[in-house]
């Protein structure tokens, strides 16, 4: 078994991140150690897993108790399944020295996270994603949170994981829609911060989950995201930081408000939204056309999409960017990239000119 590892260094807190093909044998081990030291452990899955992996549900069950989030999708981060999950800790006697273990991809990360940062105070959580996109970017870094009607993670905390497991094995399950998705934010990573990363991707198009080349992609990403946060945790800095993780989001988040949660994965939206990010970027003089281009040809070669599947009205689109988390004294804060392979964070953008981007993507 070969296993990538990287260790996310933060100041109050430091966390492996182990990436491989049966790292998931570990995680049971991690259980079993902490209900040894009389620790209580409970997991958190959606249906899309306990339907895909009923195996390693079994295992699971036989080692601690198991709660199933009542619908799949960003659905599923409401303050209803929270609550849920509140009480699901309570019934299972969870004390401070608990630990929660979330099985799941971005969404059940997010929540499972929000629920051991907020329950007695927060308790400990250890990341087991099991999707492409967790892998490389949401069960990294701390940020947990669930939606409102009005945006997309809204509500939220930082909350480090004790650790991650990222078993690619799991991805053999994962509908390829799924793992295209996924393949928005590895490209992305490769935008805001490895122009090699990127090559690669384009010449490795398509990569698999049965890809030798994957776990090597997985931790580079892993090791750019590590990067940024161990130098901006709670995403402060007033330039650069954290915020560039957000290429393509700010876009992003508003196609999903908009076009409602699960129309679009969070994956594809981004997708729409790094190829906005770009062509906003070479109207303000920070990229070349040819650099949109290949931005726009490398999502393709993924299966992604590059564009609107059906018009969203602009003015609705407009009002949840202006609603978008990252809105400082009221100004949209934008990530451009400067050419590929580097990214910038600015506040300059004349609404006019983010209306003019919605519209070149489909927006009416």
């Amino acid at each position: 078994m070969t296993v990538e590892s990287v260790q996310v260094k933060l100041a109050q807190h430091s966390y492996p991140v182990w990436i491989g093909a049966g790292v998931w044998s570990e995680v049971l081990l991690t259980a079993q150690s902490h209900i040894q030291n009389n620790k209580k452990c409970v997991a958190i899955t959606s249906p899309a897993i306990a339907q895909a992996q009923p195996d390693l549900i079994k295992k699971i069950s036989a080692v601690m108790p198991i709660i199933i989030t009542q619908v799949d999708g960003e659905k599923a981060k409401s303050a209803d399944e929270l609550l849920r999950l509140w009480n699901f800790l309570a019934a299972q006697g969870i004390a401070r020295d608990g630990t929660v273990f979330a099985i799941g991809g971005g969404v059940i990360g997010d929540l499972a996270g929000f629920t051991a940062a907020t329950y007695q105070r927060g308790v400990e959580c250890i990341q087991v994603p099991t999707t492409l996109l967790a892998m490389v970017d949401s069960s990294v870094g701390g940020k947990t949170g669930i939606n409102l009607t009005a945006g997309k993670n809204l509500v939220g905390s930082f909350h480090q994981p004790l650790a991650v497991y990222a078993d690619t094995a799991l991805l053999s399950t994962l509908p390829a829609r799924e793992f295209a998705a996924g393949m928005a934010e590895v490209i992305k990573h490769g935008l805001i911060a490895d122009k090699k990363l990127f090559s690669d991707l384009q010449s490795l198009a398509p990569l698999t989950w049965q890809s030798p080349q994957l776990p090597a992609v997985i931790r580079r990403c892993v090791e750019i995201k590590a990067s940024v946060v161990s130098d901006d945790e709670f995403e402060t800095k007033k330039e650069g930081g954290r915020a560039l993780l957000n290429l393509g989001h700010t876009f992003g988040h508003a196609i999903e408000a908009v076009a409602g949660y699960g129309t679009y994965l969070h994956g594809e939206a981004v997708a729409i939204g790094l190829v906005m990010a770009a062509r906003l970027s070479a109207e303000l003089g920070q990229c070349t056309a040819a650099e949109v281009t290949a931005v726009e040809k490398t999502l393709t070669a993924y299966s992604l999409p590059t564009q609107l599947r059906s018009p969203l009205s602009l003015e609705a689109l407009m009002a949840a960017m202006k609603r978008d988390k990252k809105v400082r004294s009221g100004k949209c804060r934008f990530i451009l990239m400067q050419g590929i392979g580097s990214a910038k964070s600015t506040e300059e953008v004349p609404e006019d000119l983010a209306a003019k981007i919605f519209r070149s993507g489909g927006a009416i």
